[in-house]
């Protein structure tokens, strides 16, 4: 039976973070296109205005973990907004534009190491040496700064900032050996997992590379460090419950709803090497089960549970799963997830009808 109070509750988060985040998310990625409007034309500034353009549901999407911390939500929306806002400039920069080089994507995102490594110095890497392009108007150093300033406001982060450079490093190492050559990147790949196996067993090399690209683990230690007195010990216990878990199943819920265009285009898709639709269900409900076990052991598990099935939600809502025939994974997986998932799942897709993700 579905608990009407508990369903009430969790549409009445989603839509405060509708209706309070959202405005807040689409204020500063319009500052950021304010700041390109000034930044010298050519492919740099393309690649930065289309990656706001067609990524905005990241930065919304991310901008949940506001909530977690609301007497710091400006502060959070405006540093996680520009740390994901790097993130997806630097995967456009790595996708779109012929480069190749492994130093050079390196490079390119020590940005974000420096962005969160407040302890690091002042941030003044050559973001585009080995790179073939260079002249950005300073958009990249001034998104690293933003992020910077926002995590100086989180009175914890002191507590979780190696945890933080630790997950944006496993971040950048996917980057760099994901863009790589297709003849060496699957090679690269499974060498980088085994010198991590001893902290990620059970699951299988591209499992571990899709839960290194979620930047919702981040987030997470960043929305708790809002708070005075976040501890050490309370940082590690989010990190194993986000990495690889939640981070996990983030990432293979929208490669799987990929399936089909990165087939199309070529493109490297980790679900892909499941060996069958059954498996990559069996696999992904194995996530499921985790992230929701992991999230019942946090403290405030409601939110880290709304934030699992609202995960389902988003991605099984998109119409790209009806139109590969994935419906019936999708079903089996909010049945497994529990009652109150239809519920998000309508919701988003009233979201979707109406434009607002």
């Amino acid at each position: 039976m579905i608990n009407l109070k508990k369903e009430a509750q969790q549409l009445h988060t989603l839509t405060r973070f509708v209706t309070g985040v959202f405005p807040l998310v689409d204020r500063e990625l319009g500052e950021w296109k304010k700041y390109l409007a000034s930044c010298p034309e050519g492919e740099l500034k393309n690649q930065a205005l289309a990656s706001i353009r067609d990524k905005r549901f990241h930065c919304q999407g991310g901008s949940i973990y506001a909530l977690y911390t609301p007497e710091k939500i400006k502060v959070l929306v405006s540093s996680i907004v520009a740390l994901q806002t790097i993130s997806d400039y630097l995967d456009n920069l790595c996708d779109r534009v012929s480069c190749g080089q492994e130093e050079a994507f390196r490079q390119l995102h020590l940005s974000m190491i420096e962005a969160v490594d407040t302890a690091g110095g002042i941030p003044g890497g050559d973001y585009y040496r080995c790179y073939p392009l260079e002249e950005d108007g300073g958009y990249l150093a001034a998104l690293v700064d933003k992020t910077r300033q926002g995590v100086y406001e989180l009175p914890g982060y002191g507590s979780v900032r190696e945890k933080c450079v630790e997950l944006i490093s496993l971040y950048g190492d996917l980057q760099v050996y994901k863009h790589l050559d297709l003849r060496v990147r699957e090679e690269k790949l499974v060498q980088w997992f085994q010198r991590h196996v001893e902290k990620t067993p059970g699951i299988y090399w591209w499992e571990f590379s899709a839960a290194a690209g979620s930047t919702l683990g981040v987030f997470m230690l960043m929305a708790a460090a809002g708070k005075e007195g976040l501890t050490p010990e309370e940082g590690e216990r989010i990190y194993g419950s986000y990495f690889p878990w939640i981070c996990g199943l983030h990432i293979l819920l929208d490669y799987f709803i990929d399936q089909q265009e990165d087939r199309a285009h070529q493109d490297l898709n980790f679900v892909n090497y499941y060996i069958d639709q059954e498996q990559c269900r069996e696999r992904l409900g194995f996530f499921l089960e985790k992230s929701l076990e992991s999230a019942s052991r946090l403290p405030r598990p409601d939110f880290h549970t709304l934030v699992v099935k609202g995960l389902l939600a988003m991605y099984l809502s998109d119409p790209k799963v009806e139109g590969q025939g994935l419906l019936g994974t999708a079903q089996e997986l909010m049945v497994q997830a529990g009652s109150d998932v239809p519920g998000m799942y309508r919701f988003c897709r009233m979201l979707r009808k109406i434009k607002v993700m």
